[in-house]
């Protein structure tokens, strides 16, 4: 998924595109910022993450899967759910839809 991410990123973020990863630590040891730190740089994400070792924006969404992918119209609502892996095409056509709606 992280490429997929990336890439989006780079095409759309001029375009209004926003990408907030939220690392909901599995095990223990990923709830550490720095390995956190060490692992947004290794993978090369230019995008935010945030550190969610409590869950709260997980149970805030009700997730229950990794992963899952939001896409939040410029309005603040949820217009798109893809869960697992896969879906790049039908995700993209979403942000191109999305992108392309007016703003007030």
């Amino acid at each position: 998924m992280i490429p997929s991410l990336r890439g989006w990123y780079e095409r759309y973020s001029a375009k209004g595109l926003v990408v907030i990863a939220n690392h909901y630590p599995e095990f223990d040891y990923e709830a550490d910022l720095e390995r956190l730190r060490q692992a947004v740089k290794d993978l090369n994400i230019t995008y935010p993450v945030a550190q969610d070792n409590q869950g709260e924006v997980w149970r805030a969404y009700r997730n229950r899967y990794w992963p899952t992918q939001y896409l939040i119209d410029k309005h603040g609502s949820i217009r798109y759910v893809h869960i697992g892996e896969g879906g790049e095409l039908k995700t993209e056509a979403a942000i191109q839809i999305l992108l392309a709606e007016p703003y007030p």
